[in-house]
């Protein structure tokens, strides 16, 4: 049983075969893949999963608070997706690409809070999304 499978049937979600294909491509992902991504991976897989079945097992993966959807606005207009963890990150997206860096940084996350409380506020979630492109050699 992979991780996602785990977590939903704690959540006490029905997983069926198809469900469970779908959330082992989401377990084995180090990518933010998009609804049609996922249904290509999952099709290899199963190849009677249907693209519609990818789009409605995600919805209840996101009202079941297992992935967590993602709308960067790097040129390609689809919702991606992650499992969501404990631990907290950011992302770096390149929008020529679409490539989706995950970073940590203490200096930004001590400056967030430093932000929210000058302002009178505590800060209790945050995401925060670069947008870049690739730095040309004579850049670096």
């Amino acid at each position: 049983m992979d991780r996602i499978e785990k977590i939903c049937v704690e959540k006490g979600l029905r997983m069926t075969g198809q469900r469970r294909v779908i959330t082992r491509v989401i377990s084995e992902s180090d990518d933010h893949p998009d609804v049609e991504e996922i249904h290509r991976r999952a099709a290899e897989i199963d190849p009677r999963i249907s693209i519609a079945t990818v789009y409605r097992t995600m919805r209840l993966l996101e009202d079941y608070e297992v992935v967590q959807r993602h709308d960067f606005n790097d040129g390609h207009g689809r919702s991606r997706y992650e499992e969501i963890t404990d631990t907290h990150h950011d992302h770096l997206i390149d929008v020529r690409s679409g490539e989706v860096v995950e970073f940590m940084n203490d200096e930004i996350e001590r400056l967030q809070e430093k932000i929210a409380r000058e302002h009178g506020y505590k800060l209790v979630d945050h995401r925060l999304e670069l947008y870049g492109v690739p730095l040309k050699p004579e850049e670096k």
